[in-house]
């Protein structure tokens, strides 16, 4: 209070921003961390690359995720030949390996070079621990479908419904796809459709399998609703998913074009 017995308005103190922690003294856990949660590919490669640049030695398995952290932001930016060296520097720290030639094949078929796609997913069946082999069989027939080498197709999807266990429907489903359009004949295609449908499988990928399956089975309605919701699924999440079912997108539109109009 002044002397005359009033009250003095305290000046108030200027508020202080909370600080940040420089970049310099994060951890590469930490960037790692912010590459995980990164809203754009350009901060995940930003803070990818900002962890793999510190000084000293990195633990490898930070390295493996660090780079294919980088690796992620390359692909959805369209950049798959850095993709692919990325994931090719991956292998080389022996951490994961067969995810790395995952990464690595996905990079292959987008620039068209199936057989190096082939290479990669070979190589990954064959090292991966034996609860990944039947999911790379099934991806290298995926690969061989789309390309329409079926007998090839056909080879590597019997090998994945062979080691399928809780996916095996997905696997089988797609094997009769691939002998349909390679003109063959597949008795209990209804049984192999309803299997597929009441499993987690039939959900996500599983809806193309299915809406091709139904397709083949003349069950139109059903055809149209499983590749739409597909499509909608695939179209609209990551941008990664999106560019990776490229080729199967495209193959549900082309059968929703061909189907019978309502």
């Amino acid at each position: 209070m002044d002397s005359g017995g009033e009250k003095v308005p305290r000046k108030k103190r200027p508020s202080v921003a909370p600080r940040r922690t420089p970049a310099a003294a994060l951890t590469a856990e930490e960037m790692l961390r912010r590459a995980l949660g990164a809203a754009t590919p350009r901060s995940r490669a930003l803070w990818a690359r900002r962890g793999l640049s510190l000084r000293g030695p990195l633990d490898r398995t930070t390295q493996a995720m660090l780079l294919r952290q980088l690796y992620l932001a390359y692909f959805e930016t369209r950049r798959f030949e850095r993709a692919a060296e990325v994931a090719e520097q991956a292998l080389s720290l022996g951490v994961l390996s067969d995810v790395a030639h995952q990464d690595a094949a996905r990079a292959k078929q987008a620039l068209g070079d199936i057989d190096g796609a082939v290479g990669h997913l070979r190589l990954a069946a064959r090292t991966g621990p034996a609860s990944r082999r039947a999911f790379h069989w099934w991806t290298l027939g995926s690969v061989y479908h789309l390309a329409r080498r079926y007998d090839d197709a056909i080879g590597a999807l019997t090998r994945a419904a062979r080691w399928g266990t809780r996916d095996k429907p997905l696997y089988q489903g797609h094997l009769a796809v691939v002998q349909c359009e390679a003109g063959m004949t597949v008795e209990g295609l209804g049984a192999l459709i309803d299997r597929l449908a009441e499993v987690p499988a039939g959900q996500g990928y599983g809806r193309f399998v299915l809406g091709q399956m139904a397709y083949f089975d003349r069950r139109w309605d059903e055809a149209r609703n499983y590749l739409e919701a597909f499509v909608q699924r695939s179209t609209s999440g990551r941008v990664a998913v999106a560019i990776a079912l490229g080729g199967e997108i495209e193959a549900a539109r082309r059968t929703l074009d061909s189907l019978p109009k309502r």
